[in-house]
């Protein structure tokens, strides 16, 4: 096995093309083969990368041009070392991504293919279209800052006859096809607000998987896959972010399920305890330095969390003396109230003022910079931290100090800047990596 092993990018010109669908498949027919694959997730997502995990059998990482720098970048890929084959899933269309540059590019999957030197096969919704479906492939080929594109996918193909046509078209402009997938209804994943229902809802995930695998191994070409990856020039191996405290109690169940994998390893590899609970079993957070509530969907479970008197409890007592900090749902939960869906107000820890609502709902979406106002656990006052906001929630009342200000990927100020009272911070921004100030 290659320390730099050969990658593919899965991308799309758009999103709902059938990228995950594909990845999925293609990670699992790849690993019931006997291969080891690394999967990657082009830019800020949680769910896709659970359902990578499942499919490869080992953790799936972001990689983010936007948000990360080198040194995180270059951690991040060395994750690959050992595999046989890398297989990182693009987001929204190809060349999409902010207007303005971020820390190493705008979070494009073109730019993630460059930099890594993995070729790009292209996703192709060919549902309504046919020959027309060739064109579409090489413009993408020829755009100025395309990446080296292997080949196409083609998805929804309605028959024999439209894979023909599609196949000739195809072979007359010198684009490779790697696979023609039918429509079929029963394999698509079930969507919620924010994207794919997450792959701890699925009582048959796994076996749901299977099926994918086989699909893409009767549908497409796998060998002629693995022989159009190409290996990038190695990196040095960089430095994974820093933990916030020596012991964390991290809860973790279906509420509450939002961590990047990249934190993770950052802070198991300077040795930090990581100690998993779940408010929704009503359980007390471990004795540690420092409770982290990450995102997650909250306004799912409002009524439970708002009965589970052993964890609100348990929260408010660590609150006392020792750091608390919430993500998004997180933060949500460490507010006084929340509004759920059909209007209904749950009390909520009470440990910050905030008052959210999901029964009015608006799409708060994209990267963030927040240069903090006061320290949160792991930064100190002023420093620069890289994330995103994802979330359909209003902010009813929001009384306490500042914990950050905060901008959109093109320097915009953003009115949800986090709160702060005592030792108990949160936001609704998604932490990436911190960088300079």
């Amino acid at each position: 096995m290659a320390a730099n092993p050969p990658g593919l990018v899965i991308a799309a010109p758009a999103s709902g093309s059938g990228k995950t669908t594909v990845t999925l498949g293609i990670l699992r027919a790849l690993r019931e083969e006997g291969l080891t694959v690394q999967p990657f997730k082009n830019g800020p997502d949680y769910i896709d990368p659970a359902f990578h995990r499942i499919a490869a059998g080992c953790e799936s990482y972001n990689l983010d041009m936007w948000a990360m720098g080198e040194d995180l970048l270059g951690a991040i890929a060395s994750r690959a070392q050992g595999a046989d084959l890398i297989l990182s899933e693009g987001s929204m269309g190809l060349f999409d991504g902010t207007s303005a540059q971020g820390v190493s590019g705008r979070g494009s999957s073109a730019e993630i293919a460059r930099a890594f030197g993995w070729p790009v096969v292209l996703v192709l919704d060919v549902g309504g279209q046919a020959q027309s479906a060739a064109a579409t492939a090489l413009g993408f080929a020829h755009h100025p800052d395309a990446p080296p594109l292997a080949g196409v996918i083609l998805n929804r193909v309605a028959g024999a006859r439209h894979e023909v046509m599609i196949r000739e078209e195809m072979a007359r402009l010198g684009i490779p096809v790697f696979g023609a997938l039918p429509r079929r209804s029963d394999l698509e994943l079930p969507e919620r607000h924010l994207g794919l229902v997450q792959a701890e809802e699925y009582g048959d995930i796994d076996a749901v998987i299977g099926r994918l695998g086989a699909f893409l191994r009767d549908h497409a070409d796998l060998a002629a896959l693995r022989d159009a990856a190409r290996a990038g020039s190695n990196r040095p191996p960089g430095r994974w972010p820093n933990p916030p405290a020596q012991r964390i109690a991290l809860a973790r169940d279906a509420a509450f399920s939002f961590t990047y994998p990249h934190l993770l390893e950052g802070w198991r590899r300077a040795g930090t305890e990581v100690l998993p609970f779940s408010p929704l079993a009503d359980e007390a957070p471990p004795e540690a330095d420092l409770v982290w509530l990450p995102g997650g969907y909250p306004e799912l479970h409002a009524g439970r969390l708002a009965a589970a008197g052993t964890f609100l409890d348990g929260l408010r007592r660590h609150a006392e003396s020792r750091p608390v900090h919430g993500e998004c749902g997180g933060y949500m939960v460490l507010g006084a109230g929340l509004v759920d869906a059909d209007g209904e107000r749950h009390a909520m820890a009470g440990l910050l003022g905030l008052v959210t609502s999901y029964a009015r709902r608006r799409l708060h979406l994209g990267y963030r910079r927040a240069v903090l106002e006061t320290a949160m656990p792991g930064h100190g006052a002023g420093a620069m931290l890289y994330g995103h906001e994802f979330h359909y929630s209003t902010i009813l009342e929001q009384p306490d100090a500042p914990l950050a200000r905060v901008t959109d990927a093109g320097g915009n100020p953003v009115p949800e800047t986090g709160s702060v009272r005592g030792h108990v911070t949160g936001s609704f921004f998604h932490l990436i990596t911190e960088g300079a100030a």
